[in-house]
């Protein structure tokens, strides 16, 4: 809204949403470097088992509060919570219920499952590991594709 007043500058509103926020190529990045953060997927049963990131931890949304420290019992871990897509915010919620639980390095994927899966990135089911062409919306064509 212009002319609208706020307690935040600009920069401090777009320093905090990169701090908890990542997204798929970062992601991959710091997965490929070494950095991997403990990736918590929100879904549904179903929604696992058609397909996930390689490595994340599978927690639907409505257990996450009650299941959060036998399976992140370190609060200061770097977590990264995802969930469908844009159209969902179970990552947002599952973060919100982390960062409650008092674990300080919490980050939702922005793009969730939908992006990581068109941006071309491996993902796994029960069957196996695979990988889809990236979408030309999302990523350029001919792009190497880190195999995170």
């Amino acid at each position: 809204m212009v002319g609208m007043q706020t307690s935040i500058t600009a920069r401090d509103f777009f320093a905090a949403k990169l701090a908890y926020e990542t997204d798929p190529a970062d992601l991959a990045a710091d997965r490929a470097a070494g950095r991997a953060p403990v990736v918590v997927d929100v879904r549904s049963a179903e929604g696992w088992r058609q397909g996930r990131i390689p490595g994340a931890v599978h927690v639907p949304g409505a257990e996450l509060t009650a299941r959060a420290a036998d399976l992140l019992p370190d609060r200061d871990a770097d977590v990264v919570v995802y969930c469908w897509g844009p159209g969902c915010n179970g990552s947002t919620w599952g973060a919100l219920a982390l960062a409650e639980l008092g674990y300080t390095r919490v980050r939702e994927l922005i793009g969730g499952y939908e992006y990581w899966v068109r941006e071309g990135f491996a993902t796994v089911t029960d069957e196996g590991r695979t990988r889809r062409a990236a979408d030309p919306l999302t990523a350029p064509v001919g792009a190497t594709v880190p195999s995170a």
